[in-house]
């Protein structure tokens, strides 16, 4: 579904896509995620880091005059999960309504997963649990 905006030029259509993107790169700057996660793919998550794949992890529902936001995340260990998960909601509703004038009615953040760091590797590198 696309979301229109009527102005006295015309219409201007924004794709769930574009908002997918946004919010997915809004999510991935908070300090503390880690990457997204795009579900469980028999019995393993399955993580999506880096630039590339902006919106996997993220389910966009618009309405009419709205949009609500589904955010799959995977958080570092030891972060303070409400912490990260409250910055997460307001820099993607921030972002969305900034750059595309849609009203955010929800940003919802699910919590797939926790990555600690490898221990005889470099702090920036983590093992997933389920392994």
């Amino acid at each position: 579904m696309e979301e229109n905006i009527k102005n006295d030029m015309g219409i201007v259509k924004i794709s769930d896509e574009v908002v997918g993107v946004i919010a997915g790169l809004a999510a991935s700057e908070v300090e503390g995620i880690v990457g997204m996660s795009s579900g469980v793919v028999g019995g393993i998550t399955q993580i999506l880091k880096g630039k590339k794949n902006l919106s996997k992890g993220v389910k966009v529902n618009a309405t009419e005059d709205s949009v609500s936001i589904d955010l799959y995340v995977v958080v570092e260990y030891g972060i303070k999960i409400l912490d990260v998960a409250l910055k997460v909601q307001e820099d993607v509703r921030r972002s969305i309504e900034t750059m595309t004038g849609l009203t955010v009615s929800a940003v919802n953040i699910h919590v797939q997963n926790v990555m600690i760091p490898k221990m005889d590797k470099e702090p920036e590198e983590f093992i997933d649990l389920e392994q």
